[in-house]
């Protein structure tokens, strides 16, 4: 005969009892027979509302997805041959994603001849990511592929939280 070690409504031990038994248990307590550890010898069953649980776990759930932070990644794009006006614009664009918490991708587009000179790419971005070391790392390390050469850099851990979702107008 099948045996189950079956668990209380409250968490308390009943104790190794027959199939029959526990499913008698659980009709006369109003409640659902379920299986918790089934690979356990014998399996361990619980007496419980099965469809209050499914709700608490379905809102618990609900609320982890509701805290966690979505990662953002905004992206800048440079020329190898940009103006000094030009990069101290982007650098402040740079800024401004990484203090409100965002990654951001820089890409330096090559066109033409550039493309023979990838370092002029590759020191643009060292550059770069010296101007702004306070407030992130580069994440992915500068690479080519085809036209573009691409570095991704993240905000320093802590030290810059996402914005708080504005308030609607009144």
């Amino acid at each position: 005969m099948p045996e189950v070690r079956l668990v209380g409504a409250e968490g308390e031990q009943i104790g190794i009892v027959s199939i029959q038994e526990a499913m008698r248990l659980a009709q006369e307590a109003d409640l659902d027979l379920v299986e918790v550890a089934p690979t356990a010898r014998p399996p361990v069953c619980k007496l419980m509302d099965f469809g209050k649980f499914k709700y608490e776990s379905d809102q618990k759930r609900r609320e982890a997805r509701k805290n966690q932070v979505q990662t953002v990644i905004k992206e800048m794009k440079l020329r190898p041959k940009i103006d000094p006006h030009d990069y101290e614009t982007k650098k402040g664009h740079v800024v401004r994603f990484l203090k409100a918490g965002d990654k951001v991708k820089i890409t330096i587009m090559f066109r033409g001849r550039e493309q023979s000179r990838p370092e002029l790419g590759i020191r643009l971005l060292q550059r770069l990511s010296t101007d702004v070391a306070e407030l992130g790392y580069v994440e992915a390390q500068p690479k080519q592929d085809g036209r573009n050469m691409t570095m991704v850099m993240a905000p320093h851990k802590g030290a810059s939280q996402r914005r708080p979702e504005p308030e609607p107008a009144r």
